[in-house]
């Protein structure tokens, strides 16, 4: 005998106060948007209505306030206070222009609150629609003369002021809640009120708001998406440079890596050749040569497990030496094959550099050269060399491309070719300056330091 299990159970909702279970009914999609909605007109509305939000005052740096001359702009910085301000006076004015006894309670009431409400938007925004939101319908219930009715004319334009001001100081999605509210009133309001009174201005009040209301919209969403913009733009700008700067040191420790090598093993080698020249060397020097080359092979070890992190998997060290000064006029030539006029002109007494020194040296002609062929098409460049006591002078500088060439095909403004010539000047403790020249060429002048070499190829 087999028995079946009936894997189609109905969801019971967990036990209520009896006891019991009550089957399960999913909630609709348009059930969950409408408890959605809600929850968003109790949070912007109805949580925390007496919030104290004063407008802040604009930035000194401001585009509006720095138009103002530099005695004015702490003034300027309040100019929305007194837009506000200047709104609630126009309510005041619109309730004056019924032809009521400005002295009245009637005026001062029917036009003093929805001005107080226009001034309380720069404190409690939320409260302020709220104190004309009831105010106007505090004055339905009063009854107007034909034609303003339930919106009086302060009332009209003292609600309107308030939506306006509010949606600014949100969100978009306050603004649409407000307005509904205030459509709701007029509707659920005009047929018990408004046929006595000889009609409504309802629909005026809501034809006039809604276009100003949206046009508040559009400009929060375009705000919100230009900030949106401008944050990725400069977190994308940050990642480039921060990528850009991290490639270069890589490429930097690289080279790093194979120089300091290569007189380490030099070192070793060395140290381990020297008692077998010696005859008959002393102990203690057969054993100061060892503890040298035990010394080198350690430090070249650790120099090779710490900058070997920032080797590719499929990075080869190169079977070729690292490229020198001496290696330039290569360089040059290839430079001119390329459609580039270069020269060259060395000064002071030419001697042998650290061999870091001429490295960076040569990569920093290269790349001055390279930004040349790619920005500057149609140009000429010349490279001064300068030996002096303190170290080694470089100036690469062209010509502006003349007007008839044909744009740079290479996109610039990543700066990746700059960031690599001062990763190399800053590792040498060296100075380094570039920028356009006064006849619109570029120039790029580098120092790098570097002491004299002794009789073995080392710095004094």
């Amino acid at each position: 005998m087999t028995e079946t299990t009936d894997t189609t159970k109905t969801r019971t909702a967990p036990p209520g106060p009896g006891g019991d279970h009550t089957p399960y009914v999913p909630r609709s999609p348009e059930f969950r948007a409408a408890a959605e909605a809600l929850r968003g007109m109790r949070q912007d509305l109805l949580n925390d209505v007496l919030a104290y939000r004063p407008l802040p005052r604009l930035a000194e740096d401001a585009p509006f306030v720095r138009r103002f001359p530099a005695p004015l702009r702490r003034y300027a910085r309040w100019v929305r206070h007194a837009l506000v301000l200047l709104l609630a006076w126009a309510t005041l004015v619109a309730g004056a222009s019924s032809g009521q006894d400005l002295a009245s309670p009637f005026y001062v009431l029917s036009s003093g609150v929805p001005a107080v409400a226009v001034v309380l938007t720069l404190l409690r925004p939320v409260a302020a629609f709220w104190l004309s939101y009831a105010w106007i319908f505090l004055f339905a219930l009063v009854g107007q003369e034909a034609g303003d009715w339930p919106f009086h004319r302060a009332g009209f334009a003292g609600h309107l002021f308030v939506l306006t001001v509010v949606a600014i100081r949100t969100r978009p999605r306050t603004a649409a809640w407000m307005w509904l509210l205030t459509a709701v009133f007029g509707l659920l309001t005009e047929p018990f009120y408004g046929y006595p009174y000889g009609g409504s201005n309802t629909m005026e009040f809501l034809f006039l708001s809604a276009p100003v209301l949206l046009a508040v919209t559009v400009w929060h969403t375009r705000r919100d998406a230009m900030q949106e913009v401008t944050a990725q733009q400069t977190v994308t700008a940050h990642e480039r440079s921060r990528r850009t700067l991290l490639e270069e040191r890589t490429t930097i420790a690289r080279e790093l890596h194979d120089v300091v090598a290569h007189h380490m093993s030099v070192v070793a080698i060395q140290a381990e050749a020297a008692p077998y020249r010696v005859d008959n060397p002393p102990e203690e020097l057969t054993k100061a040569f060892a503890t040298i080359r035990e010394n080198a092979v350690a430090a070249l070890t650790e120099l090779r497990r710490v900058l070997g992190v920032v080797r590719a998997e499929d990075y080869e060290a190169p079977d070729a030496p690292q490229p020198t000064l001496a290696d330039l006029d290569a360089l040059l030539a290839n430079v001119r094959e390329a459609g580039l006029p270069v020269e060259k002109t060395v000064t002071g007494a030419v001697r042998e550099l650290p061999q870091g020194v001429e490295l960076s040296a040569y990569r920093i002609v290269q790349e001055a050269l390279s930004n040349t062929l790619r920005h500057a098409p149609g140009a000429s460049a010349r490279v001064e060399i300068g030996y002096v006591l303190g170290g080694l002078g470089l100036r690469v500088v062209n010509t502006p491309p003349p007007a008839a060439a044909p744009p740079a095909s290479a996109p610039s403004g990543a700066g990746h070719g700059l960031t690599g010539m001062r990763e190399r000047v800053t590792m040498l403790d060296g100075e380094m300056t570039a920028g356009p020249t006064p006849d619109g060429g570029y120039e790029v002048s580098v120092f790098l330091p570097a002491r004299p070499l002794t009789e073995d190829g080392e710095p004094a």
